[in-house]
């Protein structure tokens, strides 16, 4: 299924992704919701990465960020956001096995992301047209700092992974909304 497709069968969650999921088709139609990073908006792939009795949450320290945060990254010209979201888990934590708890888009965000410094050249300020996935990981599993990326990977409980995020807005617009969304998804014992 295409992502266009993905996003018509997405469900939103609360008002917030309502709008974005409406822009994101609207960029996708118009061919402005580029797979690669050369444009000031394009597509990103997140993670929302859980234990199998859904009480835990996978975060790292993204060192950009200064704070603890979900996984994911950039297409990179990868047209399934979900094996996105996948490698992006595998290459940011060292966990080998990851899977998905669906197959379906967990959530949509559009996301601001300001001017800064990597590998010593300027990236501009530009937006993350951002689909997550809910995956789910073994804690008992080991895991892995990527070196210049971030400086920490560490398993929470789901209201400590919100505490931990030194960014309000993710704490109340998303990562508390992706805790609720958890209710739908019973544990595995």
């Amino acid at each position: 299924m295409d992502l266009a497709a993905q996003l018509r069968a997405f469900r939103p969650w609360n008002e917030q992704e309502e709008r974005d999921r409406e822009a994101l088709l609207r960029l996708l139609e118009n061919g402005q919701a580029p797979y690669g990073r050369e444009d000031p908006a394009h597509l990103t792939a997140s993670a929302w990465v859980v234990s199998p009795g859904r009480d835990r949450v996978l975060l790292a320290y993204h060192n950009l960020y200064d704070s603890w945060s979900w996984l994911g990254g950039h297409a990179d010209g990868e047209r399934d956001l979900l094996s996105a979201a996948i490698r992006e888990v595998r290459e940011e934590s060292g966990l080998e096995e990851v899977r998905p708890v669906s197959r379906d888009i967990y959530s949509v965000e559009i996301l601001t992301v300001d001017g800064h410094e990597k590998r010593g050249r300027y990236v501009s300020s530009h937006l993350h047209l951002n689909v997550t996935f809910l995956l789910e990981a073994d804690p008992a599993a080991p895991v892995r700092r990527k070196a210049g990326e971030n400086s920490a990977v560490a398993w929470f409980a789901l209201e400590e992974a919100v505490a931990a995020s030194t960014e309000p807005w993710f704490q109340t617009r998303i990562y508390s909304k992706l805790n609720a969304r958890l209710a739908g998804y019973p544990p595995v014992r």
